[in-house]
């Protein structure tokens, strides 16, 4: 798992994970986030037979797959993937960091000293 902060500090963001399963009796996922272990995040199905999980992580690149009925399975959402050890792909989510603590700027507005819009 690659971070892109080692800022112990670093905010976790609440990450969706969704899967279409509908004839699916079991689901999880798994990832470099808890050790690509099948059954440590069983997923939960929606009465539309999609499964949802929230997973919260700190900014970084994740590796994971989903675990339907005992098979691997990718994510057709995902945007970016990678090769893995198997001879297979993983699927890859990007988290970003949230940008905290710089107040909104007014058009035209100028900084003081202090790095905080002067007030009019």
């Amino acid at each position: 798992m690659k971070k892109i902060s080692n800022n112990k500090a670093a905010r976790e963001n609440t990450v969706p994970f969704i899967f279409s399963a509908p004839g699916a009796r079991q689901v999880s996922l798994a990832g470099d986030f808890n050790n690509w272990d099948p059954q440590a995040m069983p997923m939960y199905k929606g009465s539309d037979g999609v499964w949802y999980l929230s997973v919260s992580l700190i900014p970084g690149r994740y590796e994971y797959r989903f675990i339907a009925d005992g098979v691997w399975q990718d994510d057709p959402a995902a945007q970016e993937r990678t090769a893995n050890t198997s001879g297979g792909e993983n699927c890859v989510r990007t988290v970003s960091a949230e940008i905290i603590g710089e107040p909104p700027q007014r058009p035209g507005a100028v900084k003081s000293a202090t790095g905080f819009p002067e007030q009019a």
